[in-house]
């Protein structure tokens, strides 16, 4: 005789536990597979950040630095590294054909910002209408350091009422990011990064952040970079008010 079909109650002590009775268990179903412990993970991702780390070693480092290295590494992959540097210098040295701020006319901001935004990033800085906004002040002073440092992105600047007939005072300064003839970002005062204690270092960051500056560009501070790049990696699941001197983006 056929014994009906009855719920049976298995003695369950831990069911994580390594047992044979537990692996019985989860062979027919009636309990689940353990998940997997988060140690090999753990450790493939260390060996992941580790291996990257040797591979990049030489990522970052400039022409000098490379030369300092001549009887630690292997001729090839050194000169793989130096051919890679004059390569992105020559890319620079080509693009840079700003290097200055430009104080735009409002006949020609279309031509001036929006159609030169299709060759280039343009930034544009709404400065004070009175002359008096401290923040207006800082920005005009770091956009003289950028625009000779950045030579491939132009850097502009224009009174906010020349611009806009009565901007009110009270959304100065104002930057907008303009790129293939559309605005990428706006930042109306400095509220968004640190106010009156904003530095060259967190509009270099603001231009990492938008593209207008490649995140590894030679250009930046080479502390700021490093730690940049760094936080990017975790931050997309890899292991791998100053002066201009205070360039770290803490």
């Amino acid at each position: 005789m056929e014994m009906p079909d009855m719920p049976v109650n298995v003695p369950i002590d831990d069911p994580n536990a390594d047992t044979e009775w537990n692996d019985i268990l989860r062979k027919h179903g009636v309990i689940p597979e353990k998940p997997p412990s988060p140690t090999a993970f753990i450790e493939e991702a260390l060996d992941e950040a580790r291996r990257l780390a040797h591979e990049n070693r030489l990522e970052h480092k400039d022409l000098d630095e490379l030369a300092e290295l001549e009887d630690e590494e292997e001729d090839a992959f050194l000169e793989q590294y130096r051919q890679k540097r004059f390569q992105e210098l020559s890319a620079i040295n080509s693009a840079s054909v700003y290097n200055q701020v430009y104080h735009l006319q409002k006949p020609d901001y279309s031509k001036d910002v929006t159609e030169a935004s299709h060759k280039a990033y343009i930034v544009v800085l709404l400065t004070s209408s009175q002359g008096t906004n401290a923040e207006s002040a800082i920005l005009i002073e770091i956009w003289r350091q950028l625009a000779q440092r950045f030579g491939d992105v132009k850097f502009c600047q224009m009174r906010a009422d020349l611009c806009i007939e009565g901007y009110p005072e009270k959304n100065t300064p104002t930057v907008l990011v303009y790129r293939d003839g559309d605005i990428r970002k706006q930042l109306v005062t400095l509220r968004e990064l640190r106010g009156t204690h904003t530095n060259a270092a967190d509009i270099e960051r603001l231009l990492v952040d938008i593209g207008a500056i490649r995140q590894d560009d030679q250009r930046l501070p080479r502390k700021a970079a490093e730690t940049d790049i760094r936080q990017g990696n975790i931050r997309g699941g890899k292991t791998n008010a100053g002066d201009d001197d205070d360039s770290d983006w803490d």
